[in-house]
Order: C-alpha cells, then structure tokens, then sequence
C-alpha cells in the first residue's frame, strides 16, 4: 500500500544547475517569500520598519529630482515625456519636437486649406520657460502624468507676410453674375458670394491663444464676407446670346511687319469671359487672363521672343468691345525691348539708321555708355520698337519712303493708292529711316535751323511749310515730317520742283498738291516705313514698293 509521506518530511526538488539564470531566480524567490513570512507573522516591529524603509526611499527618489533640478516623471509637452530630464535637456527635446513634428492645420469655413508649421506662422517656441513650467509641475504629476502647453509668443510681422502670401489660396473673389454654354445655349449664372481674409483679426486671435493653437493644431483663419456687385444675369442676357450667336475673333496687328493674326474664339471658351456689369455686359478679367498668356506664349514662340499684347491694353479693348455687342476686337501686336550687338562701323548714328530708333532714345537706354570708344561685340541696349508709334496704328494705311530712290508709294487695304517722287534730308540733316506713324496734322507748320540764325545765334529765321505731318522725333521737342511747299524766311517760295533728290533739313517734301492729297488721305496713325540700304523693307508691302521701284 502507498505510504504517504509526513508533513515535515523534505519535498525532493527538480536539481538546478548552481549558477545558472533558473538558479538565480530561485534563490531570488526563496528570500523574498523569506522576508514577507517574517515581515507578515513575526514581530509587528520587524514589517513597520519595512513600510518605512519603503516610504523613505520614495522619499528619497523624489527628494533626488527636486535636488538635482529635473523634472519630475509623468510631464509631458507637445507629446515628448520631459520625465526625469534636466532644463537643458528638455530644451533640446522640445526645440527638436518644434521644428520636426508640429504643425497647424488652417481651416476655413470647417475645411483645411493648408498645412503649415508653427514657425512658417510667426510661432516662437520659449523652450527654456517651457522647460521651467514643466519643472515646476513638480508631485502634481502624480499619480497620472501631467501633460504642459509649450510657452508660445507670436511674431506679428513674420505672421503677416505669412497670411498675406497665402491670400490668393485662401481668398474668393466674388463672383459677379455671368454666363455659360448648356446644350449649346447662353444661359445665366447667378452672382455668388466671395470672402477674403481678415488679416488683422486672426494675427489678434493667434496671438490671444498662442500656446492653444499650437497645442490643439489648428488656428481658424477669420474671414471677411464679399457681396458681388450684380447677381441677376437675367438683364443681359440676351446681348450675351446675340455675342456668342456670332463668331467671336481677336484680331492682331503687329505695324512693323504689317502682319495681321486672326484668333478665333470658341463660343464655350467666350461665354465665359462674359460678366454682367450694372449698365451693360462687360470682361471677366480672371477668366480671360489665361487666354492672353496662352496668347503670348504662341507670339513669344515665333523665334525673335519680341511679340506680346498688352495685358492692360487688351483688357481695355475687349472690355470696349463687349459693351458696345461687338465681338471682333482688335488687338495692338506690340514689342519687347532688346539688344544690339556692335558691328564693325558702327556709332551711335549708324545705329540708330540700323535699327529705326532716334539716337535720344538709344542713348537713355545706355547711361554710361561712350559712344565713341564702342567695340566690336559690345552688347547695347534697345528700347522697345513702339516707342516711335504711340498712336493707335492705322492697320489698312501704309506709306513707304525709299530713301535711295527718292519715291513715295501710299496703299490703302493693299492696294496702291499714290506714287510719287520726294525730296528728303540732305546728308548733314538726313532723314532717318525706320517705322513710324502719322503723329499729328497741321496745314501750317513752321521750322528752322543755325544756317538761318545771326552770328550770336539769337535771332533765327524760320520757314513756313504747309500741309505738315509729323513722323518723328530727331530730338524731344523737335520733329521731321511730311510736307509740301515751303516759304522762306527771304519770301521765295519752294513748290515741290526740288522733288526727286535730297533737299530738305530732314523732312520729306512733296510738291504741294501731291503733300494736299497725302494729308487729306492720312490718317493719324497711318504707318510709315522709310527704308534705305542702311534698313531694309520690314513689311510686304515695303517689300513690294521697292520692288517696284
């Protein structure tokens, strides 16, 4: 039969490797159930000095972070655990947080537009009085954790620039009642509300609630409301019907080249560009503005990188057109400025017969500039072109002088008009040659010049010269053009019989009937090309003229 075994006899135990991890544990386990035995039924003495070593060293152990200056464990800021770290290391953490982790959702009207971090904002982090809080959080922290907003300031002037380059993502204009093309009829849209963003108020609040912003993540920018001007499109819309009913086109004219561009418009593309205004239909600018600089960009793409329209003159023109229910407009093809590299021979004069543009102006575009110590490859500057037409060009009207065969031919829509012989600028005032325009008439006009002044070049005498057209400025103040006869300051009279060779102090001379009809035939603005063998025809038509010749 089994015998059980008497309750004081030894258990056998499993044998342990002395030494070993198992060994350890054992001999661990064996003094610690040693101690509680003694400490739960042995002498009451015995276990209260137990608790108070207990208490003590949780005294101790936190009586050592307020010694040593570090932070007590559990404190937590920006969700970096500053337990037991000293001020300057908790510094360190919360600037590395600040610049790596954190940022701020902007919302308006509920939505995140952008994100952005604290310091792209106009945030300051004052990590050391941010340490210093969380120093003095101290047993607070017990028994959970103390989680501490970060201490910070707000550079108003980093957060202005910040907001207003952020206006045009955040910022909606009003929209203004226009119209669109559904199943291929205009039909109106009604106005909309638009909203820009107060600058002033949300500085104002970021500042007021810096640390909570920053901890919760998000600043709501303020807005400002914005009423369109018209919301009803019901008023024009038929005269928006009728424009899009025709064939809307852009019309470019470049008076250089006589060049002419057709741009037609499609009528989905159109309708769009199309606001009602308070009196009548009118330009969406922000609508069209893609369309000139995909304009521009095809000029540009020519090869010469001069071509462009004018923004601001273009938007004039279109905005003129749509008020007035034309949907053909006419549009300036104008120039950019450029450079002229030096060529053997050349001077300031040479240049400017090179290239069409007066000396004065050459030489406002290059200060500094000694003209006559100017060498071969010597970059200059070039004004733009249009400088010498600031009328609006005549674009069916053409006039080509040929300073080598002293002959006038006029065109009108391409065709010949007038043909004649001139006499033009001797060689000590010559006529220069280059692309103008009709700038003004005057049936009298008077001019002079040093030969006809007295020995102290006081007392000048002056010509008289009818049917006068203005072409060009020599110099500010002082202009060559077109004109027939000539009386002189010693009452003999020039009628044009000098015609045929150079003559003149500049100006091209017709004999008086053929200068009358010139002047009753152009317009201001009508273009005029001289050309010689210094510039060569620009135009087909210049090119045709010579040709003829």
């Amino acid at each position: 039969m089994a015998v059980r075994a008497a309750a004081n006899e030894p258990r056998a135990t499993v044998p342990v490797n002395p030494g070993s991890l198992a060994d350890i544990r054992q001999r661990v386990g064996l003094v610690l159930r040693d101690a509680w035995w003694l400490i739960t039924h042995q002498n009451p003495i015995i276990w209260r000095a137990a608790v108070g070593v207990l208490l003590l060293a949780v005294v101790l152990y936190f009586l050592s972070f307020v010694v040593s200056g570090r932070i007590f464990p559990g404190v937590q800021a920006m969700g970096v655990n500053l337990g037991g770290m000293s001020a300057g290391d908790a510094e360190i953490a919360l600037a590395e947080a600040w610049s790596e982790s954190t940022s701020i959702s902007l919302i308006v009207s509920g939505e995140s537009v952008v994100s952005v971090t604290p310091a792209e904002l106009g945030f300051i982090l004052d990590a050391p009085e941010t340490a210093r809080e969380a120093r003095q959080v101290g047993l607070r922290a017990l028994p959970f954790g103390r989680e501490i907003e970060p201490v910070v300031r707000v550079n108003e002037l980093a957060a202005q620039n910040y907001l207003l380059d952020i206006t045009d993502d955040v910022d909606v204009r009003p929209y203004n009642a226009g119209y669109e093309l559904r199943d291929g009829e205009v039909v109106g849209v009604s106005g909309q509300e638009g909203r820009m963003m107060d600058i002033p108020l949300t500085i104002e609040q970021m500042m007021r609630d810096a640390n909570g912003i920053v901890a919760r993540g998000r600043l709501e920018l303020l807005m400002i409301p914005l009423q369109p001007d018209v919301r009803d499109p019901s008023p024009h819309l038929e005269a928006a019907q009728a424009l899009v009913a025709e064939t809307p086109q852009l019309t470019g004219y470049d008076p250089f080249t006589n060049r002419h561009y057709t741009w037609s418009i499609p009528p989905e593309t159109f309708v769009t560009w199309l606001e009602a205004g308070n009196r009548s239909l009118t330009l969406r600018e922000s609508a069209f503005m893609p369309y000139i600089e995909a304009l521009n960009d095809s000029l540009d793409g020519e090869g010469d990188g001069e071509r462009f329209v004018a923004r601001d003159e273009t938007v004039e023109s279109l905005r003129e057109g749509i008020a007035s229910g034309d949907s053909s407009i006419y549009l300036r093809v104008r120039h950019m400025p450029r450079q002229y590299t030096i060529q053997s021979g050349d001077t300031g004069h040479r240049i400017a017969r090179r290239t069409g543009i007066p000396l004065f102006e050459i030489t406002a575009m290059n200060p500094g500039i000694d003209w006559n110590m100017l060498s071969i490859g010597q970059t200059i500057n070039l004004p733009s072109r249009d400088v010498v037409m600031p009328q609006t060009p005549v674009p069916h009207k053409r006039i080509i002088v040929d300073l080598d065969t002293q002959m006038l031919v006029a065109y009108e829509n391409g065709e010949e008009v007038f043909r004649w012989y001139i006499s033009s600028g001797v060689s000590n005032a010559p006529t220069s040659p280059g692309i103008y325009q009709i700038l003004n008439h005057s049936e009298r006009a008077f001019g002079s010049s040093s030969t006809l002044c007295d020995s102290a070049g006081l007392v000048c005498g002056q010509w008289e010269m009818y049917w006068f057209m203005g072409i060009y400025e020599v110099v500010p103040g002082l202009v060559n053009g077109f004109h027939g006869a000539v009386l002189l300051p010693n009452g003999n009279f020039l009628g044009g019989g000098n015609v045929g060779q150079p003559y003149t102090f500049g100006c091209v001379m017709s004999s008086d009937d053929n200068a009358r009809l010139l002047y009753e035939w152009a317009d201001v603005g009508t273009i005029v090309e001289i050309v010689s063998w210094e510039f060569p025809p620009q135009s087909d038509l210049g090119r045709l003229a010579v040709t003829n010749l």
